[in-house]
C-alpha cells in the first residue's frame, strides 16, 4: 500500500510540475494547437469543410474586437483574478430560479477550457479548469489572456481566432474590423455553430447591439486597463 500510495503521490507532483512547465511556456511560445481545437477535429458537431487559422499578436486585432469580446464575455476581466465572484454567485441564483442555466466563466477560464480542456461539464473538468485559470493569472498578464483567447477562440466551424474570422466573414485582416464587425463576431461567441455572423441572423444582430451599447459604456479606459494590468 506504501509503494502504491508513493507511486500516486509521484504521478500527482509529475502532473502539477507539468501543467505548471506548459503555462509557463505558453506565457512565451504561442500554441500551435489547443485541445478544444482537437476535440472538434475528432468530434465535430457537423462537417467541417475546412480548418482557418492565422495566429497574429494583440496589435493586430482591432480594440474594437477587444473591447467587444470583453464587453461581451467578461466586463470585469482587469479587475478579478481570473474569477469574477459576483457574476458565480448571480449565475447560481438565476439558475436555482430557472431552468435556462446561465455561466459565469471569465475570459481566463475561457482560454484556459480552451487550451488545456475537454467539453465535459463535471466538477473534474472544473477543477482542473480552475488550476490552469490559477496558473495563468499568476503567471502571465491580462494582455497575454486576452492575446491567446483571441487567437484560439471558434468564431464558426473550422474557424479559430480573430484574423481567420475576420477574413472569412469579412475579406480583411483582424486590424480593421469596426466597431459593428467587431459586435458581430463577439455575438456569436456563445454558440458559433448556431448564430450566423454574415449576413447576421436576428438573434446575432439584437446580441451586437446590446455589445456596442456596452462598448460605448465600458470606453477605451477599460481596454487601457486590461493592458495595463500585469
Amino acid at each position: 500500500m506504501r509503494r502504491l500510495l508513493g507511486l500516486l503521490a509521484k504521478l500527482l507532483l509529475a502532473a502539477l510540475l507539468s501543467t505548471l512547465v506548459s503555462v509557463v511556456l505558453l506565457r512565451f511560445i504561442d500554441p500551435p494547437m489547443w485541445t478544444w481545437r482537437i476535440e472538434r477535429a475528432l468530434f465535430p458537431p457537423a462537417k467541417i469543410a475546412e480548418v482557418k487559422h492565422d495566429w497574429v499578436p494583440l496589435e493586430q486585432i482591432s480594440n474594437e474586437l477587444q473591447l467587444a469580446v470583453i464587453a461581451a464575455e467578461d466586463q470585469r476581466f482587469a479587475e478579478h483574478n481570473g474569477f469574477d465572484m459576483d457574476a458565480i454567485s448571480s449565475a447560481l441564483k438565476h439558475n436555482q430560479r430557472s431552468e435556462r442555466v446561465r455561466g459565469a466563466s471569465t475570459l481566463s477560464q475561457q482560454t484556459a477550457k480552451n487550451l488545456f480542456m475537454w467539453s465535459d461539464r463535471s466538477f473534474v473538468r472544473k477543477g482542473i479548469e480552475a488550476w490552469f485559470t490559477l496558473l495563468m493569472e499568476l503567471g502571465w498578464d491580462k494582455s497575454r489572456i486576452l492575446e491567446v483567447y483571441l487567437n484560439i477562440v471558434e468564431f464558426g466551424p473550422g474557424i479559430y481566432g480573430a484574423e481567420a474570422a475576420a477574413r472569412h466573414y469579412f475579406g480583411k485582416p483582424a486590424a480593421r474590423l469596426t466597431r459593428y464587425e467587431a459586435s458581430l463576431l463577439a455575438a456569436a461567441l456563445p454558440n458559433p455553430w448556431r448564430y450566423r455572423v454574415n449576413p447576421p441572423s436576428p438573434y446575432v444582430q439584437q446580441r451586437s447591439a446590446w455589445i456596442r451599447r456596452q462598448m460605448s459604456q465600458l470606453g477605451q479606459v477599460t481596454l487601457n486597463r486590461v493592458h495595463e494590468a500585469g
